[in-house]
């Protein structure tokens, strides 16, 4: 029978509720209070509060987060086999969802009318809750599903495809809150995604994996059909022993790599992995191969 790693679980629960508790904040205390709709669901949410609010109406941002996150993760569990994945991911959107709208009424407007300050602050406490929750292999929902749904039909990367999903909100927010408030969310987007990579795994995007182990095959096999990503099987030899062993590489995009880390000490708590920076990935996944 297997043993079940309370302290890792404990570990993840707690990120997951610190960086909810993080997201909720930088949301509650600057961006919804200044009308600043920084893309995402969160943003579409931002914006239909606004609307229902001007008819009268009290439309809570969290729960509609929450509405809109289940119901476009039922695309993910159909697509999945790593179901720990989605109970994380469930867990970060329910949890931060319940957050926003529970600290909403309590926390204090912080720059109120100060939109630039308020973009800045709001995109680091959004940027670095989500990175929180990105490190317990989960995440917060969002536009990336969007994206993920686009993908196949259009051919576009996932990236390009995320970031148009979160302009086209932006834009959306216009009309509703004004050209001078949206061009300062566009501020804290970006500054929400460059604290995630941050937060994460650093500044840049991707990283390679060098995964070492005598049960190759078992870790190969969950990152093709539970992260759904390549693996290359390279032949090596060990200078000291003489014996051929593989070498598993992995490229990886800025969530995953603690899903991998999950996997390899899952399956071989003595693995060699060696991860490194990546400045730019092309192909399958990533960016189209093409001048820049």
């Amino acid at each position: 029978m297997k043993k079940v790693d309370w302290r890792r679980y404990l570990k993840e629960a707690f990120l997951i509720v610190a960086g909810s508790f993080v997201f909720a904040l930088g949301v509650d205390c600057f961006e919804v209070p200044n009308g600043l709709a920084a893309g995402g669901l969160t943003g579409l949410a931002t914006i239909l509060a606004a609307i229902a609010a001007s008819v009268g109406i009290t439309l809570p941002v969290g729960i509609q987060t929450i509405v809109m996150n289940v119901l476009l993760l039922s695309y993910v569990v159909l697509t999945t086999r790593d179901w720990s994945y989605v109970a994380r991911s469930i867990a970060g959107i329910i949890i931060s969802g319940l957050f926003m709208d529970a600290l909403a009424p309590v926390v204090p407007v912080l720059a109120q009318g100060e939109l630039l300050i308020s973009a800045i602050w709001g995109g680091v406490l959004v940027g670095a809750g989500v990175g929180i929750v990105f490190l317990s292999g989960g995440n917060t929902g969002g536009t990336d599903i969007v994206a993920q749904l686009l993908n196949k039909p259009t051919g576009l990367p996932l990236g390009t495809l995320s970031m148009l999903v979160d302009g086209a909100i932006v834009l959306a927010s216009i009309p509703v809150f004004s050209v001078r408030n949206a061009l300062y969310a566009g501020i804290a987007m970006y500054i929400g995604g460059v604290v995630i990579d941050m937060v994460v795994d650093g500044p840049r995007t991707a990283r390679v994996a060098y995964i070492i182990s005598h049960r190759h095959d078992e870790i190969a096999n969950k990152i093709l059909y539970e992260m759904g990503r390549g693996c290359t099987e390279l032949q090596a030899r060990g200078v000291w022993s003489g014996n051929s062993r593989p070498v598993l590489m992995c490229v990886l995009g800025r969530t995953e790599t603690a899903r991998l880390k999950g996997i390899v000490a899952e399956l071989d708590p003595d693995a060699i992995v060696i991860v490194s920076e990546v400045h730019e990935a092309f192909g399958e996944g990533f960016g189209e191969i093409g001048p820049s």
